[in-house]
């Protein structure tokens, strides 16, 4: 599978404290309909996926229309990245889904009410994503969530996954939370809603370990590999990413090479870890803060 991932726009009906995407929503305006289908036609025949995103996706008046184009253009798998609140109206996943969308990725963080939208700053969020959820699966649709491991959350999330297990969902995955330029400045954001991995490994563990016993795929992504307990290596989300180009600002780039080049970063004494060449290392906004002291090279059994 290769695919494209396009940033349609950054406006979104939520408002996430930790939003890797900050402020974007008030710097940048949205793609126009022409200018996306635009990039769904000049990368057709190299790609066979396409990922829309944003900000959300689901909120733009032309949501149909542009997952249609997807369609007749010819890819194969049309994902939905979203905070699924619109998937609470069965009209809406009913045409959406009509209009070609097959796949959706859709983001939860919270068990409770009270969590999940004291995170996303609106009120309501999560009984809409949760319905979403169950809606999308009443379609006989490949529903996958993502959470972004925060501060506030990592205590919840062995009852966020048995949660999205009893929702049937396809697969799950735990996001170690990517530090935006806002947080970084902030000291009391930092103490906030930045965890640390070594007091969010068993929990995040046990929130695994729910997954793979109910037989529901589970992944953990931006956890470098000595931060996880050797059984749940397989789970590593970096060893399945399919090669995927994103468009953001009409410049296509490929996303391991921007984590490779820029968004994560390794240290010297990682060259002495086996896993040097498949690790990512965490995000560099985080090593930037915390430094490299509880990463810990892995070598080879003597």
């Amino acid at each position: 599978m290769k695919r494209i991932d396009i940033k349609t726009g950054f406006q979104c009906n939520n408002c996430c404290k930790f939003c890797i995407q900050g402020n974007k929503r008030f710097l940048k305006e949205d793609k126009t309909t022409r200018e996306i289908e635009q990039i769904l036609e000049q990368n057709c025949k190299n790609f066979d996926g396409v990922v829309f995103t944003g900000g959300e996706v689901t909120i733009r008046k032309d949501i149909f229309e542009i997952v249609y184009f997807a369609k007749k253009c010819g890819y194969k798998q049309i994902q939905i990245q979203t905070n699924g609140r619109m998937f609470f109206y069965m009209d809406f996943c009913k045409r959406l889904i009509d209009a070609g969308a097959n796949e959706f990725a859709l983001a939860i963080h919270g068990s409770t009410n009270e969590l999940h939208d004291k995170l996303t700053r609106s009120k309501g969020s999560f009984r809409q994503t949760l319905q979403g959820i169950y809606n999308l699966n009443k379609f006989k649709q490949k529903v996958i969530t993502n959470t972004v491991v925060t501060e506030i959350n990592y205590k919840d999330l062995a009852s966020i996954a048995k949660m999205l297990i009893d929702a049937g969902v396809f697969q799950y995955q735990f996001a170690f939370m990517h530090i935006n330029p806002i947080i970084q400045n902030d000291e009391k954001l930092i103490e906030e809603i930045v965890p640390r991995y070594k007091e969010i490994k068993p929990y995040v563990e046990q929130g695994i370990q729910l997954g793979l016993d109910s037989n529901v795929r589970v992944m953990a992504e931006a956890f470098p590999f000595c931060t996880l307990n050797e059984k749940y290596y397989n789970c590593i989300s970096e060893n399945y990413i399919p090669e995927t180009i994103i468009i953001e600002d009409n410049e296509a780039k490929d996303f391991k090479q921007i984590k490779k080049n820029w968004a994560k970063i390794k240290e010297k004494k990682c060259k002495d870890c086996k896993f040097y060449e498949r690790c990512e290392g965490p995000w560099r906004e985080y090593a930037e803060i915390f430094g490299f002291k509880e990463f810990i090279p892995i070598k080879n059994k003597i």
